[in-house]
């Protein structure tokens, strides 16, 4: 067994003693997005500190639980606060959680984070459904050994945000008066934010939002047969669109103004999860 797969059972043996919940959903929160966990009932919670050999985040806005409990009578599980590449950690490292996800009976993965918008037609506050990714990061959670219990070596990516979701989302969105955009989403490394020069090519290459996060999570949810639905809080415009500096408190602030169409996003994303 390979130093990855013990790290993973460990963790799933550590959190099987503290619930017995099989979640068929589960959902990781962005920066600033972690207060829907507060909403479940029923809930059992379990820091990520307490974990053995569990990666850790060090980041402002991610407190680092997975959270068991109950939306409208179904269990779900959420990992409140996410790891980040630019931690230092390996790409492999920080998607654990979703290989753990995957054994506790997670189906249908939601993945939130906080992006900078890049599309001009966006501004701070909107919501974005992901429809595709470009993976700028510099890395791949899939390379070296392959987990073969998990996945094959060679992974077909062309529907890695579950298109049939999607659309059940957009009709659902439009009943509910949510505005909701799509678009594609780039991943940087970070931890600095992008230049205007990598701005203006990753407009070019066809990105609408950027961000520090989510490509490697999708990437192993789907490696592991784990439907994804991806969701960006387009907390500020990207460097150079507008003329202000960038600052991590504007995405937090942001994200605190938005979250009750966040929340309601949510929730529609949750039960159309349930639905397949």
């Amino acid at each position: 067994m390979s130093a990855l797969s013990q790290k993973i059972n460990n963790a799933l043996s550590y959190i099987r003693t503290k619930s017995t919940s099989i979640p068929r959903t589960g959902l990781i929160l962005g920066s600033g997005l972690g207060e829907f966990a507060n909403t479940l009932s029923d809930v059992v919670c379990v820091p990520c500190c307490e974990i053995p050999e569990f990666p850790l985040s060090t980041v402002e806005g991610h407190e680092g639980v997975f959270v068991f409990g109950n939306f409208n009578g179904m269990p779900i599980v959420v990992l409140q606060g996410r790891l980040h590449y630019y931690e230092g950690y390996t790409q492999q490292e920080i998607t654990i959680p979703v290989r753990v996800m995957k054994e506790l009976g997670v189906e249908t993965l939601i993945l939130t984070n906080a992006a900078g918008g890049i599309n001009l037609n966006f501004s701070a506050g909107a919501l974005m459904l992901i429809t595709d990714h470009i993976n700028y990061s510099g890395a791949n959670p899939l390379i070296g050994s392959n987990l073969d219990e998990f996945g094959p070596r060679f992974l077909d990516v062309s529907d890695i945000y579950t298109k049939d979701l999607r659309i059940q989302i957009k009709e659902a969105v439009v009943r509910e008066g949510i505005a909701l955009n799509e678009g594609v989403y780039v991943m940087y490394s970070g931890p600095n934010y992008e230049t205007p020069a990598e701005i203006r090519f990753f407009r070019t290459i066809g990105a609408d939002a950027v961000g520090m996060s989510t490509v490697p999570e999708a990437l192993v949810a789907c490696h592991c047969g784990i439907k994804v639905i991806g969701i960006s809080c387009i907390t500020n415009m990207a460097t150079g669109i507008l003329d202000k500096k960038l600052d991590h408190k504007e995405v937090i602030e942001t994200a605190n103004r938005v979250k009750q169409d966040f929340t309601k996003l949510i929730r529609i994303a949750i039960e159309v999860a349930n639905l397949n």
